[in-house]
């Protein structure tokens, strides 16, 4: 029992490094750059003392995680908790409200921003909550706010009973990730645990281009999850699912369906996100032939249905291979420095 426990988590680590990579490789990120990024971190009412230092340490854990990036502005972070301190405010309706109100004057349309909740969340059979100090914002006023704001999201709801989120927020070009695939899942979540380490996380990194995509710290962190409930020997009772397509349905880290998408193309923090690729005019004709290359990969997945099977596979592995060779060789020589020559090989 306990070998077949440990093969299935190997397979499903697998699966998720398959996906993360076939869904990197087929939708890199062009070069052009892109607008300033931000985040919200919220640690919610704890309900108790036996969590405050849990809640305290995952929030101080991401806060450093996102300090740590190298192009970071304190002004783009802003963090929320049960007891306010130097530079973080009070986790409460009204201190919410006023985050999103200072980040509408500061983002615009080609900013991005990451929301993370740490802490409870409740379902009453009709309305989703996330526990704040005070009165709690529900899943439609969650959703409210951030379709007040300019530019994109990232929304992270770590907590139990948070799969309704997905449905309320899920909009065209937002990501919305929740612990749990059901409301019903109402036991305190360990995603959070694993995931606000992993933006940063060299494993997490699963097509090893150097960083860490939305997809990828998701994928990691469902992997790690259910790894610990093997380990513990325990039945899960979460199962984190990410929906970037908008359908509010979403997909879990084995079986995306049609999401994860844009969740392999996007990249959060707290600051400028300048890639260093447009930095160099030389790379301009790998660029170029990159984003061909992602096009035709593209068409092919949109006529997949009206070519045979074995067309279909071996004209794709042909441009998934020619993809990653130029992916491959940018990253070589944007780590080389401007104008540097590579083989290529």
């Amino acid at each position: 029992m306990v070998a077949a426990a440990r093969l299935g988590v190997a397979l499903a680590v697998r699966t998720a490094v398959v996906v993360a990579c076939i869904l990197a490789a087929t939708l890199a990120v062009p070069a052009a750059a892109r607008g300033d990024t931000y985040s919200l971190v919220v640690s919610g009412a704890s309900g108790g003392p036996a969590y405050v230092e849990t809640y305290e340490s995952w929030r101080q854990t991401l806060v450093d995680v996102l300090r740590s990036q190298a192009e970071f502005r304190d002004e783009h972070l802003i963090v929320l908790a049960e007891t306010p301190a130097p530079g973080v405010g009070r986790a409460s309706r009204e201190g919410v409200t006023e985050a999103f109100e200072t980040l509408r004057g500061r983002m615009t349309a080609d900013s991005e921003l990451l929301v993370v909740l740490l802490g409870h969340g409740t379902y009453d059979g009709v309305e989703a909550k996330f526990n704040l100090v005070g009165p709690d914002l529900a899943a439609a006023e969650w959703s409210r706010l951030l379709d007040s704001l300019p530019g994109r999201a990232v929304f992270v709801n770590t907590t139990a009973s948070s799969f309704p989120f997905v449905e309320a927020l899920a909009r065209e070009e937002r990501i919305v990730i929740a612990a749990t695939a059901s409301p019903v899942q109402r036991y305190d979540t360990v995603f959070p645990r694993f995931f606000v380490g992993a933006l940063d996380s060299p494993a997490a990194d699963l097509d090893k281009d150097g960083r860490v995509s939305v997809w990828e710290a998701f994928a990691s962190t469902s992997a790690q999850v259910r790894r610990w409930y093997e380990q513990e020997g325990r039945l899960a009772t979460e199962r984190a699912v990410l929906d970037d397509s908008g359908d509010g349905v979403g997909g879990d880290a084995e079986r995306p369906g049609s999401d994860g998408h844009l969740a392999s193309r996007r990249f959060v923090g707290a600051g400028v996100d300048r890639p260093a690729a447009a930095a160099d005019a030389s790379l301009a004709p790998l660029v170029a032939r990159r984003e061909g290359l992602e096009e035709r990969v593209a068409g092919l997945r949109s006529r997949k249905e009206s070519m045979n099977a074995a067309e279909y596979a071996r004209e794709l592995e042909q441009a998934l291979v020619e993809l990653a060779r130029v992916s491959r060789e940018i990253r070589q020589r944007t780590a080389a420095g401007p104008g540097a020559v590579t083989t290529g090989r």
